[in-house]
């Protein structure tokens, strides 16, 4: 055989040799290509907007320009930081008829989360009830804690707009207070709140709602719900 014989299947298979790499490279870079593809694929979460660093509650700014002056005058507190506040806000729903019903609890859920803005957790039997079929750690209701500025706009939701769309509604009962400056009231239908599509709502539940104060007596604490014109009838 001729040298250059010899040297055309030597070339041949080089060259072979040097395709099989350059189509092992186009294969990892389209294995790389593949993930980026994927993440350009997602959207991207937009940011929340930032709020008013200057913004005041409407209730809160009542508190510091009318309420707290009113309870100073009444009470001859020394220092007005001795005047009572609202600390917290507690809304609850009890779903014991929809206990072991995961949809009805989640669109309990989905409702106290729009009434109060805030995300809502579901409450847990702490023992069974075997009158009631409820088992221990079984779902039984929705609640949620609020404080600061969203306190303060949940009061003013439900004093200007929620209670005077409550049915056949005369006033608050201006004894339901525990003795320790807390206060507590319910609501039969949960859709006065105008966050709540009556249409779309699937179930309408009852709604207990408690304000924790500072206040050392019953008194103090009805001095400074008042402040906030909460509607006693007595």
């Amino acid at each position: 055989m001729s040298e250059k014989g010899a040297k055309e299947p030597r070339a041949k298979k080089q060259a072979q040799a040097q395709g099989g790499k350059d189509d092992a490279r186009q294969r990892d870079g389209k294995a790389k290509a593949k993930p980026a593809a994927k993440a350009d694929a997602a959207p991207a979460r937009a940011p929340e907007a930032p709020r008013d660093p200057d913004y005041v509650p409407r209730f809160r700014k009542r508190y510091d320009e009318v309420v707290r002056p009113q309870l100073v005058e009444e009470f001859g507190y020394k220092n007005p930081l001795q005047a009572p506040r609202i600390k917290k806000v507690v809304l609850n729903i009890g779903a014991g008829e929809a206990a072991g019903d995961q949809k009805k609890i989640q669109s309990a859920v989905s409702d106290l989360t729009a009434i109060a803005g805030q995300k809502a957790v579901v409450t847990r039997a702490k023992k069974a009830i075997a009158t009631y079929k409820i088992r221990e750690g079984l779902p039984i209701g929705v609640k949620v804690t609020l404080r600061k500025d969203r306190m303060y706009e949940f009061l003013d939701r439900l004093i200007t707009i929620a209670l005077p769309r409550v049915r056949d509604f005369r006033g608050l009962n201006g004894r339901s207070f525990d003795g320790q400056g807390n206060y507590a009231l319910g609501l039969k239908e949960h859709i006065v709140f105008v966050e709540i599509d009556y249409d779309k709502t699937e179930n309408v539940w009852g709604m207990d709602i408690i304000i924790n104060t500072s206040a050392r007596t019953d008194a103090e604490a009805k001095a400074l719900l008042k402040g906030f014109q909460f509607p006693f009838i007595n």
